[in-house]
């Protein structure tokens, strides 16, 4: 069996685009038995609560939104061979993802964790949503199959919060600096939103690792 440890953030456009490279060369191993397994990582740890809007955002990142528009000119054209439809003209606000990241981890409960990140992306790097707010979360985690009741009730109060912290900080003590991160079967790790084929060297490692057992 495969396991895949991925540490990513929300809003982060190579988290999604690494998403669907590793899709791809999984679906490559017509075989393999898989567990993939989401992990939080916030690019942006010191963002208010409240988030900010996407322009002062851009600013104090780029300097202004024109000089943004070159870094997503090579991320859309990256996205388009994954069948992403980036529209980043969409983003109002730039978001805390501690939300999002709890919204992910109460998915495991429901074994949904890979849906609602497929969907948070979407809503947030297609649809221009708010994946800060909870009425916005909620809607979303409804979508993909979780009961809304429960969501809004977690998503409003503190549960799973100091785990999504000690994530992140546990992924910050392994030397993680950017996302995403794969690690395969605890051993073997990949760095950056890779083509599918600089995988296929982790799987068959894990897999004679495992052999040898």
């Amino acid at each position: 069996m495969l396991q895949i440890d991925i540490y990513s953030d929300t809003v982060c456009p190579w988290c999604f685009i690494g998403k669907r490279r590793l899709e791809r060369a999984l679906a490559a191993r017509e075989d393999a038995n898989v567990t993939i397994n989401w992990h939080a990582f916030q690019l942006n740890p010191d963002m208010p609560a409240a988030g900010m809007s996407q322009e002062a955002y851009l600013v104090s990142k780029f300097g202004s939104p024109e000089r943004a528009e070159n870094a997503f000119s090579s991320i859309a054209r990256a996205g388009h061979s994954e069948r992403i439809a980036f529209n980043f003209e969409s983003i109002t606000r730039m978001p805390n993802t501690l939300q999002s990241h709890r919204l992910i981890r109460l998915a495991t409960c429901y074994q949904r964790q890979t849906p609602i990140v497929e969907a948070l992306f979407q809503a947030f790097f297609v649809d221009g949503e708010d994946i800060g707010d909870n009425v916005t979360l909620t809607r979303i985690a409804a979508r993909s199959g979780l009961n809304g009741p429960d969501v809004a009730q977690y998503l409003a109060g503190d549960e799973d919060r100091a785990a999504v912290l000690s994530a992140d900080l546990r992924a910050r003590r392994m030397g993680i600096k950017a996302v995403p991160s794969f690690i395969v079967n605890g051993a073997y790790s990949i760095s950056g939103a890779q083509e599918p084929e600089a995988f296929y060297p982790l799987f068959d490692l894990a897999d004679v690792a495992l052999a040898a057992e």
